[in-house]
């Protein structure tokens, strides 16, 4: 008995393309940030009761879609927790100034532990006795170099640039604990706080309360399409885990990355009922990516143990279209990259080769093929803006019209991602484009060729 031939992947046509990307719904794209944005999950931060919970939602909405879905978890340590809201203020001898958490000040990710305010006079890092006092950091001195100055010192005092909107930005990835509490002022308060040090008669009283928790992680993967022999595989990827919301700040990651969630899970929907016969398609959405893309660092690892070879393209960011949407290309992408570019050109979304510093650095570090897409994030890792919430069905894809300026905008990074997923697994001459394709790295642009009619 001859042994059954291995399918046979249909080239897309024109039309054939047109009508899936017609079938993309605005509104869903909305509900789904709307509801990663909300109260209820807390602003996603790994290992919370809010990250669990938007999770599960998402293990249904996945479930939903007919994927057989699977979890797994692992280790996370020393995750940042302001587990309450610091307090801060200042006197210069006449007038007393309490300071605004998250938009006058915050605990560095270096800090030491302070549970409790500590007062002490003003000083400034390299000039005079540290003891006892809080030590202004000089702009262009670096914290190491603070912290030799620092000795009996009741804490260092960095500044530190806001957003648009006056917030510092909240990180989770960055430096261990040091020796003593660190704060980073905004720079309009480092000025004005540095000339009240120099003049000696200010003083500073602030706790630090920032503490360091071990926690576990968990990614979500749903299996929607097996891929047959020889077959592209595609896997779709993007980070569900946000900064988390602080004591008395909300913020809800519906840019980063409730917005590339959003792409994934409307991707799948669409590529599940029309992807020919013989095309695999897979989602993973990420955990731990806020805490240095350790999710798909677990996953890429998993993968390269099994021998799969996804083609891998991951989104993060994806409701704010500026000029162009960023790709990042890893691995041996050269194919993907080109048939990306038509998928750029036949919808009009402009696409420039740029850093997507996000997790499919890891995949491709693994050795897989993968892409990173950005279109920008407004409101970066930092609180709602009060009253500036719109109706839920006024902005599409956002509950923040700062993450998301326009309907077109939020939609067009989806239409490339159902664009090139089709036509990767459409058998639109793969190799072909792999030795043809006029891309190039170093040109700032991504540059394609004629698609298949």
């Amino acid at each position: 008995m001859s042994a059954r031939p291995s399918p046979t992947v249909r080239p897309a046509t024109v039309a054939d393309l047109d009508a899936a990307l017609g079938a993309l719904s605005a509104d869903q794209l909305a509900a789904t940030v709307a509801t990663l944005a909300g109260d209820a999950f807390t602003g996603r931060r790994v290992g919370t009761p809010g990250n669990i919970a938007a999770r599960a939602w998402l293990a249904g909405r996945l479930s939903d879609l007919g994927a057989a879905v699977a979890t797994e978890a692992f280790p996370v340590r020393a995750v940042p927790d302001i587990y309450t809201a610091p307090t801060a203020r200042w006197d210069d001898g006449t007038t007393t100034a309490d300071l605004s958490f998250g938009r006058d000040v915050a605990p560095h990710l270096a800090s030491a532990d302070l549970p409790t305010p500590r007062r002490g006079p003003l000083g400034v890092a390299g000039a005079g006795d540290p003891a006892g006092r809080w030590l202004l950091v000089p702009a262009g001195m670096s914290l190491f170099d603070a912290y030799g100055h620092a000795e009996g010192a009741a804490g260092l005092l960095l500044p530190r640039h806001v957003d648009a909107h006056g917030w510092q930005f909240t990180m989770l990835a960055g430096p261990n604990p040091g020796p003593v509490p660190v704060l980073t002022l905004s720079s309009e308060i480092h000025d004005a706080v540095s000339k009240a040090a120099w003049v000696g008669a200010a003083c500073f009283a602030a706790d630090a309360p920032i503490r360091r928790v071990d926690v576990t992680a968990t990614n979500l993967y749903g299996r929607l399409r097996q891929p047959g022999p020889g077959q592209p595989d595609v896997l779709l990827t993007a980070h569900f885990d946000g900064v988390g919301d602080h004591p008395g700040l909300r913020q809800p990651g519906a840019a980063d990355n409730g917005s590339g969630v959003a792409v994934v899970v409307e991707a799948a929907r669409i590529l599940s009922a029309t992807l020919p016969d013989g095309a695999g398609l897979s989602v993973a959405l990420l955990d731990a990516e806020e805490v240095g893309a350790l999710g798909s660092a677990h996953h890429a690892t998993r993968l390269a143990e099994t021998g799969a070879a996804p083609l891998v393209i991951n989104v993060d960011g994806a409701g704010h279209l500026r000029q162009a949407a960023a790709v990042e290309a890893g691995g041996p992408a050269h194919g993907l990259l080109a048939l990306l570019d038509q998928a750029g050109r036949h919808t009009g979304v402009p696409l420039v080769a740029g850093p997507v510093a996000s997790d499919n650095r890891r995949y491709a570090s693994a050795g897989f093929t993968a892409l990173g897409i950005g279109a920008g994030m407004a409101g970066y890792h930092s609180p709602a803006v009060p009253g500036r919430e719109p109706p839920g069905a006024a902005l599409r894809c956002s509950v923040l019209p700062r993450f998301c300026p326009a309907d077109h905008e939020s939609r067009s990074l989806s239409l490339v991602w159902r664009e090139v997923i089709s036509r990767t697994t459409s058998g639109l001459c793969w190799h072909h484009y792999c030795r043809h394709s006029p891309f190039g790295v170093g040109s700032g642009a991504i540059i394609g060729c004629d698609f298949q009619r």
